[in-house]
């Protein structure tokens, strides 16, 4: 017998995960599209993105009964920056980060629970610079098993699932406009029942869903 034919098979959507992730890594850092980049910088006084605070987030992919989920937080509302909106576990790396996956791990560990040792580390989207001066770098994982969450108090409100399925679906997303100090700012919106993701969050999201759907670049 073929050893390969005795290993159990992947799940179709995990060889699609690793097909869109595959070739990405720490070094270089891609950025999310330029017209994005362009404004956010207008809004921070032309800030170059090599001054943005480097950040981390853990975009952390889960199977259920009815197929994969992706973990989501809704932040705490007495929180300085993005109180009360939906994110992902994460923030600024430390000096002690070995890498941005570390960051994303020890974070995740913090915010929710998250054992670093359950998490297997995909790939990485381009990254995503925000208002309050973060360049944030998502990196995927899934997630082996299940875990007792445990919720950072003061910092998260809940933990919920978003199927992966609402996030590649046709009407999944629709295209918005922040106006601030003059400056139209695009981004992206998917809501899902009680919930209203957009900002990075959902822009990370986007990225997710335009790789899976269109396959590793050639």
């Amino acid at each position: 017998m073929n050893a390969d034919a005795a290993m159990p098979q992947e799940a179709p959507w995990l060889v699609q995960l690793r097909r869109a992730l595959a070739g990405s890594g720490e070094s270089p850092r891609p950025v999310v599209d330029l017209q994005l980049l362009e404004q956010v910088g207008k809004l921070l006084a032309l800030r170059p993105i090599a001054e943005m605070r480097p950040s981390a987030v853990l975009v952390p992919v889960i199977l259920r009964e009815d197929g994969p989920h992706l973990l989501l937080t809704r932040r705490s509302e007495g929180l300085r920056n993005h109180s009360g909106q939906i994110s992902f576990p994460g923030g600024a790396r430390d000096a002690g980060d070995e890498s941005y996956a570390a960051t994303a791990l020890r974070e995740a560990q913090e915010e929710v629970g998250l054992p670093p040792e359950s998490v297997e580390i995909i790939g990485y989207l381009a990254d995503y610079p925000v208002l309050s001066g973060y360049r944030i770098t998502p990196v995927v994982g899934v997630v082996g098993s299940a875990f007792a969450p445990a919720l950072a108090p003061g910092e998260v409100a809940e933990m919920f699932d978003l199927p992966l399925a609402r996030v590649l679906a046709d009407d999944a997303f629709e295209c918005k406009l922040l106006k601030r100090d003059g400056v139209e700012l695009p981004f992206y919106e998917l809501n899902f029942g009680v919930y209203r993701i957009w900002g990075a969050t959902a822009g990370i999201l986007w990225e997710l869903r335009r790789l899976m759907l269109a396959g590793p670049a050639a």
